[in-house]
């Protein structure tokens, strides 16, 4: 999703500098107080936040009072709420609470991105009925989305629009309305059914799945189906004019593929067109997630043939994964390919978008302890991977979407949320919080020299991922939030 690189915001609102400079002279104030006097909320003020949960406000009291660095609780603070204060509009449809989440500085919403900007308060839904009715609006929207267009990454919050969004609007593509961009990418409708997994088993409540979430969730399986392209490519063809070659794609489907098993995707979850159809992070989050329905679907549908169903495609997914998505770099090392066109043709890198080959193991698709994902994300996080990058500021992950040199925070936090080391994971705090430029929040990208070079100063998937890492944090390694990073 483009955004212009944007200038560095000033450090302090005008309106406080008073209140600071009255601090800082105090003779008697610590050295604590004035570092805290210097880090004023860049929160909205109270009522012109989206939406309020007072269990989200505990808890940022809670893992607040555990920060002793006033930089990283000031982060924190601004940036675990970001979602809810910022990009949720709640209302109801036909009767029901009805979700619609921007990505921030789009006003639009992306089946991937919306759910992750939710996932950092599911541990919190049984405290809040309100967010309870947050979670509840977006899987019934979700649901009508899919129905609407299963092959669409993103949608208008009017679904019978037919505006699109601006870059989109010349696409050749099958255009229907409600949708804001029509790029086919398998992690779309993963995250559709991660989201409604995760809170059904957080919350024990069913009340979003009717008929109509079952109509979408059978959908799903049989776009699954038609994309492993066994009897043709199906009806989905994309293509966009464009100097860069990541926004098309070749016929409108792609390069050749040999079928496998393996599901096609056109794009990746960057939004970047795939160099090979078979993206093997997609892949492997649609064999969890397949998983995931059969049990929802037994439990909650009592539809057996859905489960049955799906759990029959994860398993095919799986074998043609084992059978066609690994390689060996040019070291001898066996690692998992980042995509693969089924005839041996492999590509290793990895993007810093998720799912990525780092964030098999944060999206449960593969254990933390699996050597061959440990070798792998080892690869990524070096010069193995060409889209990684060290420079005076950071080291990171990037990807082609922004281009070389420009790390994006998304891949250190995932990196720290996958870790078991206390040295990565106190690096990685200590890394996001000298390159937020300033601002108080995460960004899509920075210059590996230079962070006052970024993208997108309103990003509300980053700032919520970075905000599920300290609480992470807090709750399994508290002792590394007693540090100062100075």
């Amino acid at each position: 999703m483009p955004g212009p690189v944007q200038s560095r915001r000033n450090l302090l609102a005008a309106g406080a500098a008073a209140a600071v400079a009255a601090v800082l002279t105090t003779r008697r104030a610590s050295a604590q107080e004035r570092k805290v006097a210097m880090f004023q909320s860049n929160r909205p003020p109270l009522a012109q936040r989206r939406f309020v949960s007072k269990a989200v406000e505990r808890e940022i009291d809670r893992v607040s009072a555990l920060l002793a660095d006033p930089e990283l609780a000031w982060l924190f603070g601004n940036c675990f709420p970001n979602t809810l204060d910022t990009t949720v509009f709640l209302g109801e449809a036909d009767g029901h609470d009805d979700a619609f989440v921007i990505t921030g500085d789009i006003d639009a919403l992306w089946l991937r991105d919306s759910s992750a900007q939710l996932r950092p308060y599911l541990h919190l839904v049984r405290q809040d009925e309100g967010l309870q009715r947050v979670f509840r609006g977006l899987i019934r929207r979700h649901a009508r989305c899919v129905l609407a267009d299963p092959y669409a990454n993103a949608f208008l919050r009017d679904l019978d629009s037919t505006a699109g969004l601006h870059w989109a609007k010349s696409d050749r593509t099958e255009m229907k309305p409600g949708v804001a961009e029509r790029k086919w990418e398998v992690d779309s409708l993963c995250y559709v059914l991660r989201l409604a997994h995760d809170y059904w088993q957080a919350s024990g409540d069913t009340e979003p799945f009717d008929d109509t979430w079952a109509r979408a969730a059978r959908l799903i399986v049989a776009t699954f189906k038609e994309q492993q392209r066994t009897a043709g490519p199906g009806p989905y063809r994309f293509q966009r004019q464009s100097t860069q070659p990541t926004e098309t794609t070749l016929a409108g489907i792609g390069v050749p593929t040999r079928k496998t098993g393996l599901i096609h995707s056109a794009f990746r979850p960057s939004d970047d067109a795939c160099t090979y159809p078979c993206n093997i992070p997609g892949n492997l989050f649609a064999v969890a997630t397949l998983r995931e329905l059969a049990a929802l679907a037994r439990a909650v549908l009592n539809d057996d043939a859905l489960a049955a169903e799906a759990t029959a495609l994860a398993e095919e997914v799986q074998a043609a994964v084992l059978n066609h998505g690994t390689m060996v770099l040019p070291d001898g090392r066996q690692v998992l390919a980042y995509e693969t066109d089924g005839y041996g043709n492999h590509l290793f890198m990895d993007d810093a978008n998720v799912p990525s080959l780092l964030g098999l193991a944060y999206l449960r698709c593969l254990p933390a302890d699996y050597p061959l994902w440990r070798t792998t994300a080892q690869a990524v996080w070096s010069e193995a991977n060409p889209w990684f990058f060290k420079g005076r500021a950071a080291e990171g992950i990037g990807g082609p979407h922004i281009g070389e040199g420009q790390i994006w925070p998304m891949a250190i936090i995932l990196r720290a949320l996958s870790s078991d080391d206390d040295a990565v994971i106190a690096w990685s705090l200590k890394t996001l919080r000298a390159t937020h430029a300033g601002t108080g929040f995460m960004h899509e990208a920075f210059d590996k020299d230079d962070p006052a070079k970024f993208t997108r100063k309103w990003f509300a998937w980053v700032n919520g991922l970075f905000g599920e890492l300290v609480v992470k944090v807090a709750d399994e390694r508290p002792h590394l939030l007693a540090a100062s990073f100075d």
